[in-house]
């Protein structure tokens, strides 16, 4: 338990100390205080089933905060279910009427300050982009759980967060499926007998469309993915593999790899999560069937693992599976992945920022789908990389890199689209 010396005042109770004085937390069937999570994100697509999952486990779980950025009905609904101690919109606005008990904060910095109320044991950052950062760092400077969705956060500032978790004893856990096969296959294993490890992506929608189309995509095509329900920002990122990009980076700062230890091959079939290939020639893959709550129940659990009710992976039904290779040409942002890696620096944190910005002028009608990549790549050689000293430093890269796509997709502009 975190925060301090515990004490068992009576049956079903425990208090512990905190800054703010002294907090009465219920128990489970086993006599252990249930864990309060917060839910940051929790109207988009990894929130929303993350509160599936919690609904699922009353007895081990109380959520303690659950934050949105303007889905201000969806976080009444999600408020009126699991009665949180606090509830942020961050991006401001008018809040929703709350139950009784329930504390309402707006905007990022109130997202900091509902965290400081609550004390969460368990952060699960399900927040789209950069604006997750704060949170990632609020989590591990205050020593707790990191439930990582938000994998922008390491891969604009990696090397800022991972000794800043390592500093305070905080917990890293990736709720991104791929990571989070790679982290049960580690399990227990000695990380010098490590080869390499093979992040799996679909390949999404246009893995055998001919390139000489790519410039007709539409929005809709590119947001129809095969077999995974996501966000738009992150469906798209899996059309253009710069999602598969991420995560290499990713899998450097989570695992301290190298980047020639980490392989990214297309698996249409989206079975087997990842793999872990040791010395002696052994690979170690984990599979389930493509469901988000399968990683998301995982690491809420961890290090037991939750029970489920839905159908498992059934290898009869799945006996043919395919790998195949990454075309650099169809899928340019993943060789973009390891220049980044290669260049070092804040070099992340413009990558993902210019991706936010193109994406979004992509799905508005203002970039056709190859620019997408080209922009990134255009601001990650704009200028050289610098070190990150401090959260700071990444956000004022982030705001450079957003520039820079900024003026991009500009440049693609007809002039009488110009602003």
């Amino acid at each position: 338990m975190r925060g301090g010396d515990a004490a068992a005042p009576g049956r079903g109770a425990a208090t512990i100390r905190r800054r703010a004085g002294l907090v009465r937390v219920p128990l489970d069937d086993r006599g252990v205080a249930r864990q309060s999570v917060a839910v940051l994100g929790c109207t988009g697509s990894v929130g929303q089933q993350a509160l599936d999952v919690l609904a699922e486990q009353p007895g081990r779980f109380r959520v303690a905060l659950l934050a949105a950025h303007t889905q201000t009905q969806a976080l009444a609904a999600a408020a009126a279910t699991h009665r949180p101690a606090a509830v942020c919109l961050t991006g401001g606005g008018e809040l929703p009427e709350l139950p009784p008990g329930t504390r309402g904060f707006r905007g990022p910095d109130g997202l900091l300050a509902a965290l400081d109320a609550t004390e969460p044991d368990r952060v699960l950052n399900a927040i789209t982009g950069a604006a997750g950062l704060a949170a990632s760092d609020w989590t591990l400077r205050h020593g707790r759980t990191l439930l990582l969705a938000n994998k922008e956060s390491l891969v604009a500032a990696g090397s800022w967060l991972m000794p800043l978790a390592r500093t305070h004893g905080a917990t890293i856990l990736p709720v991104d499926s791929e990571h989070c096969a790679v982290f049960q296959c580690l399990h227990g294993e000695d990380p010098r007998a490590v080869r390499r490890i093979w992040l799996t992506g679909s390949g999404g929608p246009f893995r055998e469309r001919p390139l000489d189309t790519f410039a007709a995509i539409t929005r809709d095509e590119a947001l129809r993915h095969p077999t995974w329900t996501m966000g738009p920002r992150i469906t798209i990122g899996s059309a253009t593999m710069m999602n598969k990009a991420f995560e290499v980076l990713e899998a450097h700062w989570l695992f301290d790899l190298p980047p020639s230890a980490i392989e990214v091959v297309v698996h249409p079939q989206s079975i087997v999560h990842s793999m872990v290939e040791f010395h002696d020639g052994s690979i170690l893959a984990q599979c389930g069937v493509p469901d988000m709550r399968l990683p998301i129940r995982f690491c809420l659990g961890w290090p037991d693992r939750l029970p489920s009710t839905f159908q498992p992976f059934d290898p009869v039904r799945w006996r043919k599976l395919e790998f195949l290779p990454v075309d650099p040409q169809r899928y340019p942002a993943v060789p973009l992945a390891y220049e980044v890696l290669q260049r070092g620096g804040d070099a992340g944190a413009v990558l993902n920022a210019a991706d936010e910005v193109a994406t979004a002028a992509f799905l508005a009608g203002e970039l056709p789908f190859p620019a997408i990549t080209a922009g990134v790549a255009a601001a990650v050689h704009s200028r050289p990389p610098r070190q990150i000293r401090s959260l700071q430093d990444a956000v004022a890269a982030d705001a450079e890199g957003r520039a820079m796509a900024r003026a991009f997709v500009a440049s693609q502009l007809p002039t009488d689209r110009l602003p």
